[in-house]
């Protein structure tokens, strides 16, 4: 937690080219996955006519508003392969961008509440050893250990039964990430165009060869979707559609406080995850709001919950104050995995239904999402996560390991 340098200021790391009449791939969304599929694009496929469209500026959307936790620890085969990948592409992720991006691997402690919990808990690290993901059944001392300021006491709601423990796993800068990846992608030629919404595709006998923008036509060999929460509405408008409902997301932050919380503790049954930002504020979620929904913020029963957990689990923060709360759309899908790869329109492509997690696969997404986009054929990473499983019923049910504590 060392204090660095702050990075350059953000308008002088890429250019902000107007868009050209057309290119071999346009990407839809300058969030992070956005980004990163730019970047694999042009580095490791040699594909640079590449623009990316935003229609506000650079990750100004979910990117900006997310709590910044990345592991790897998920149930099944399909989901622990490419968070792994990525989890692995994070620990390289400074010296790929040669920026940093203060990615702190502090450990992340999923808390388990019930005899229901603790057997789900222990499932789940003997399947993530089976994959070879880091993980450890910690009991209610242990978890004490690694984070002293929870409360392990029998004389709360929900005690602390124990929980599962990932060493690997953290936290990193989202805006710092989201940097790195525009400079490296501008930098390989791809052009990033802010303020330019897409309205509309066009269409060549079931084929796109271009997007309809609020600043004109642009041409396009491929068009790739990574637009989160607002995919639905893109699908719409090419004539599919996507099994996403968007919900709102919230998050809050704390004052600064000196570093007391070592960890990120999670904990799916009362609703809160809590970590300390590098700068000292405490940085807390909880679940989505169950209406579906664009707003930007959420209601106020969600904050009191999560509130009134975290206090119960962490006593000390009863006297902390709350400086400021916000929301972001988040894309769920049925079984809680996400979507990627080729879409009924030939040329087009979707990556979305990342839910509560899309920051943690920002690497693992990128890379593979770009290797389905240059190839026409997902990679083995992704080749399960396709909308055909909808139809085949292969579903890759995670709710049990991506719920609420994301």
């Amino acid at each position: 937690m060392n204090q660095r340098e702050l990075p350059q200021h953000p308008d002088f790391l890429w250019a902000n080219p107007e868009p050209k009449s057309g290119y071999d791939v346009i990407i839809v969304g300058a969030g992070g996955h956005g980004l990163a599929t730019a970047y694999y694009l042009a580095k490791h496929h040699g594909i640079t006519n590449v623009a990316v469209l935003e229609r506000g500026w650079i990750a100004g959307g979910n990117m900006a508003r997310n709590t910044t936790i990345i592991r790897s620890n998920y149930l099944w085969d399909e989901s622990a392969a490419i968070y792994e990948h990525s989890l692995k592409l994070w620990e390289g992720l400074e010296d790929e961008l040669g920026y940093d991006v203060f990615f702190s691997q502090r450990g992340v402690l999923n808390l388990a509440h019930t005899l229901q919990d603790v057997r789900d808990s222990v499932r789940r690290v003997e399947a993530n050893r089976l994959n070879g993901v880091d993980a450890e059944w910690v009991d209610p001392q242990q978890v004490k250990e690694l984070c002293p300021i929870i409360n392990i006491g029998d004389d709360i709601r929900y005690p602390v039964m124990g929980g599962t423990y990932q060493p690997r796993a953290g936290i990193a800068k989202h805006d710092w990430v989201a940097w790195g990846y525009a400079r490296r992608a501008s930098e390989l030629g791809v052009d990033l165009i802010q303020n330019c919404e897409v309205t509309g595709f066009v269409m060549d006998g079931g084929r796109v060869t271009g997007v309809e923008t609020s600043r004109g036509r642009i041409n396009a060999g491929k068009v790739a979707l990574c637009a989160a929460g607002h995919t639905s509405v893109l699908a719409d408008l090419a004539g599919f559609r996507v099994p996403i409902q968007s919900h709102p997301l919230q998050a809050l932050v704390s004052e600064l406080h000196e570093i007391i919380h070592p960890t990120v503790v999670m904990s799916n049954h009362v609703h809160v995850y809590v970590s300390q930002a590098h700068k000292g504020e405490l940085v807390m979620g909880a679940g989505i709001d169950s209406y579906n929904g664009y707003g930007q913020r959420g209601s106020f029963h969600v904050i009191e919950h999560q509130m009134s957990a975290a206090v119960e689990l962490f006593p000390a923060f009863s006297r902390a104050h709350l400086l400021r709360t916000w929301g972001g759309i988040v894309d769920v899908t049925m079984d809680a995995s996400p979507v990627m790869g080729p879409t009924p329109v030939d040329g087009m492509y979707v990556n979305c239904g990342w839910g509560t997690g899309g920051f943690k696969a920002v690497p693992g997404a990128g890379w593979a999402y770009a290797h389905t986009i240059a190839t026409d054929q997902p990679h083995e990473l992704n080749r399960a996560f396709g909308l055909d499983r909808f139809v085949s019923g292969a579903l890759i049910d995670e709710h049990g390991a991506a719920a609420v504590a994301h």
